[in-house]
């Protein structure tokens, strides 16, 4: 019973969303509750709950914290290099752009947080797809994939639960995986190949005057708009603290941004309408991106923001301190040296509170579901199903089972509750039938490129927040790749004898 319960409130989840039914919080909180209800322990529903807050309570520490250093980061313009050497990089070519999302995330993937990857990834490409017109979900899901296959790295988590779980080397289940690993992330570099082509198609191309080299017609829209000069605007969750300005009045500038998008729409009329709609959208946002002359920049501060960001990073990496107190300490550090005036501190809280709320919230409420999840012993039953389905003769390949459960369960169950319930069960297996524990170890990080687009995963909520796209869509568009890159992974390792 408690099987079937657990499977259908996760279909009954996904598919609410994926439809936009309800919005991410309230299906994570009031599904479950319902379904616990109909487990027949209501009257523990509140247990469940302040237990799966208590776990995720850190969590949402750093996620809050770990925003509003990012944040003030973005403001005192840290990452505006990085922009403009993309920008230079990718040239107005969709295809780069796409490709450099999926590199840029699988770099900063190595500090082995999922969470701090997405904040940089997204705050240096956000006004570059915004000003191309690109498809954000492109983004959103090359950069979860991309750091899905990095997730494994030994200081990023699944490793080191199967270590401690089967009591093994952290480094002998790694360093063999590497080859298996790198091909993963060449499927994902020639994904976003494929997706950059996609969307150069989709977007047409304008030769433009004076032998320039041709770029999508959306692009020609948004330069011109840019050129012209546009008001104020309102930006991107992660860039609300950036106010696009320009040296025109705003009523001066509005009137000549829309002339200019007018005349820019006309010439690019060859264009698809696609592409059109995508100007005409880019256009009327006016976004700049990260504006050059915010009043918010500390360029005489550079080193010393960059100095911090590399000693937090660094201080992640070697654990010398939980990372929701590592945040807490760079975000307050952060504040007071960049913005040593009290009310200029309290508007980089304000421009980032939003950021701030939408991601908590969507912590505690994932801790509703992840609660009510083990609390009722669905997890548990429904990996004890699944572990029972396989056949016995499969068990000299427990190795090859053990990979493919990874994706589903790793999935919907959290890497704890995976590597900690599950995987112990499978080596069992396997080790009755010869099968070493670690390639059991081994092919249970194959899963982890479609693990980082989970409901369950705190980061996924601050990737699709500041990028602005809708849970729903980002399930639905990455999950096929991310499934595909796993696979990838596993038939990799099986090829090279890793697993």
């Amino acid at each position: 019973m408690l099987t079937f319960l657990g499977f259908a409130m996760i279909a009954t989840f996904l598919v609410l969303i994926m439809m936009k039914k309800m919005s991410p919080i309230a299906a994570l909180v009031l599904i479950p509750a319902l379904f616990c209800v109909f487990a027949g322990q209501g009257a523990h529903l509140g247990d469940y709950v302040i237990d799966g807050v208590g776990k995720l309570a850190p969590t949402a520490a750093m996620l809050m914290f770990a925003i509003v250093y990012f944040g003030v980061m973005i403001d005192v313009g840290l990452f505006d290099p990085i922009v403009r050497g993309i920008l230079r990089f990718c040239k107005a070519d969709p295809v780069r752009v796409v490709v450099g999302t999926a590199v840029l995330a699988a770099i900063v993937s190595l500090d082995g947080d999922g969470s701090t990857t997405f904040m940089i990834t997204v705050s240096a490409m956000y006004p570059l797809y915004k000003r191309l017109g690109l498809s954000l979900v492109v983004m959103t899901g090359v950069a979860a994939t991309a750091n899905g296959v990095m997730n494994t790295l030994p200081w990023g988590g699944p490793t080191a639960r199967a270590a401690t779980a089967l009591k093994l080397d952290a480094g002998d289940i790694f360093v063999p995986m590497i080859p298996a690993l790198a091909v993963g992330l060449l499927c994902v570099f020639a994904l976003a190949y494929a997706l950059g082509l996609k969307e150069r198609r989709r977007l047409g191309t304008l030769a433009l005057p004076g032998g320039a080299e041709p770029q999508p017609a959306a692009v020609a829209a948004a330069d011109s708009a840019a050129t012209a000069g546009t008001g104020t605007s309102d930006t991107a969750p992660a860039d609300r603290a950036t106010e696009g300005r320009s040296d025109a009045a705003p009523g001066a500038a509005s009137a000549t941004s829309s002339a200019s998008a007018t005349s820019s729409a006309s010439a690019a009329s060859s264009a698809s309408a696609a592409s059109s709609a995508s100007a005409t959208s880019a256009t009327a946002a006016g976004f700049q991106g990260l504006d050059p002359r915010r009043p918010t920049l500390r360029p005489r501060l550079y080193w010393f923001n960059a100095g911090l960001t590399v000693a937090l990073l660094t201080a992640m990496i070697m654990e010398l301190l939980p990372i929701p107190v590592l945040f807490l300490l760079g975000a307050a550090l952060a504040l007071t040296v960049n913005f040593p005036h009290m009310p200029d501190q309290k508007a980089r809280i304000a421009a980032h509170a939003d950021n701030v709320l939408n991601v908590a919230g969507m912590v505690f409420a994932a801790a509703v579901f992840t609660g009510v999840l083990s609390g009722t012993g669905m997890v548990k039953h429904m990996a004890d199903w699944l572990v029972g389905a396989v056949p016995e003769g499969m068990g000299p390949h427990m190795a090859l089972v053990t990979g493919l459960l990874s994706l589903p369960l790793t999935y919907f169950m959290s890497n704890d509750g995976f590597y900690f319930g599950v995987l112990p069960v499978l080596a069992e297996a396997g080790a009755a039938h010869g099968v070493s524990p670690l390639e059991i170890a081994r092919a249970s990080l194959v899963g982890q490129a479609l693990h980082m687009s989970s409901p369950l995963v705190p980061a996924v909520y601050v990737l699709v927040g500041m990028a602005g796209v809708e849970f729903g869509d980002h399930t639905r568009f990455t999950v096929k790749w991310a499934a595909l890159t796993s696979l990838a992974v596993l038939a990799a390792g099986m090829l090279f004898g890793i697993i």
